[in-house]
């Protein structure tokens, strides 16, 4: 059911925005797993085409909107490996260079921390980590310079420190280090509320980074899996009976809570991937490949126009001229829709990681 589905969606795709974003990196990373462990063309000349357009023969790429200062500008480039090893052409070494020059300029808070936007002074959201560490993993493994990876281990090292709730082991969405955003507590900065696709980044971000890590950085390797444990350990707690988890996590007997597809994609996908990589004890890997057959199961609904993946939160966010709030009610009125790239893409890379296990079943079967 999924291999048809996919094939229909990709087909059917239109970019997400005008611009290089990450939502069409969502699915960029989806095809680059799924041909990995399928072999199947559809998916790298998905990623290929979708490059060629936007990556210059000089490298550089005109709808990377610079001035924007915005860190989810940088999912979309971890194709550009992809697309360098398959292809060979220089322009995409050219581009992961120009793109890699980028966080340079990017504007940085008093502790030293990327803003999440140009337009979000002196704020980290927690999904920026997974926009930037597993393409610059990959580059500092390619390039050999591990200044990078020092400088990776600082941004989980301060998410766990700042955005880590003590109490429940839960991460907050956001921290506001100047203290005076209205979605912003006055002593802390933090923001009120555990969403999950927050959560998911994170979790999926400390699975995708130690995986590309160059192989010397073990100690750096270490340091993310007993983070992933620990939140993991947090985050199972709050499964419905269904063993799913809320759009607010802690909130779960909350009439209008409901299980957000992304988020328990995301969740389902890390836990198969640590369990993969070894960061995670192996029955993790039992307990996310049933969130994502439940998933499945119940979000993968037949319509009129063929099947569709529902029940995804279309976006949330903090503050801006929305005047998002941070608090419970916020999340739960964001609109719900189908077949939204950040529940996709992740589908694919879920589906991925389970299609190999399968597949190193049949193997050592004989």
């Amino acid at each position: 059911m999924t291999k048809q589905y996919f094939q229909r969606f990709l087909a059917q795709y239109r970019p997400f925005k005008s611009y290089w974003n990450y939502e069409d990196g969502c699915v960029l990373t989806g095809c680059r797993q799924m041909y990995a462990a399928t072999g199947e063309t559809l998916y790298a000349d998905f990623v290929l085409d979708y490059l060629t357009m936007r990556v210059k023969p000089d490298g550089t790429i005109p709808s990377y909107l610079t001035g924007k200062h915005c860190l989810d500008s940088f999912n979309s480039g971890r194709s550009l490996f992809f697309a360098k090893e398959l292809t060979h052409d220089p322009r995409y070494e050219k581009a992961i260079r120009w793109q890699a020059s980028q966080i340079t300029a990017h504007p940085r808070t008093e502790s030293g921390m990327p803003w999440h936007k140009g337009i979000y002074p002196q704020q980290v959201w927690i999904d920026g980590v997974y926009m930037t560490a597993p393409f610059f993993a990959e580059y500092a493994a390619q390039c050999g310079d591990v200044r990078i990876c020092e400088e990776i281990g600082r941004w989980f090292t301060y998410l766990e420190k700042h955005l880590r709730d003590a109490k429940t082991g839960l991460y907050y969405h956001a921290l506001d280090e100047s203290r005076t955003q209205r979605w912003a507590n006055p002593d802390t900065g933090l923001s009120q509320s555990f969403w999950l696709r927050g959560e998911g980044w994170f979790l999926m971000a400390l699975c995708d980074t130690a995986a590309v890590l160059p192989p010397e950085q073990e100690q750096l390797r270490n340091h993310l899996g007993a983070i992933l444990r620990d939140a993991v350990s947090a985050l199972l707690l709050y499964r419905r009976p269904d063993g799913l988890l809320c759009q607010v996590i802690d909130r779960p007997s909350l009439a209008e809570n409901y299980t957000e597809t992304s988020g328990n994609l995301m969740t389902a996908y890390a836990l198969m991937r640590g369990a993969e990589l070894r960061m995670l004890p192996d029955d993790c890997f039992e307990t996310g490949l049933a969130m994502l057959e439940t998933v499945k199961r119940e979000k993968l609904c037949e319509t009129a126009s063929g099947t569709v993946l529902c029940g995804i939160c279309r976006s949330a966010g903090l503050g801006g001229a929305e005047g998002r709030d941070g608090s419970t009610a916020y999340y739960l009125s964001e609109p719900v829709v189908s077949d939204d790239p950040k529940g996709v893409g992740v589908l694919m890379m879920a589906e991925a990681v389970r299609l190999r296990s399968q597949c190193a079943i049949s193997k050592a079967r004989g």
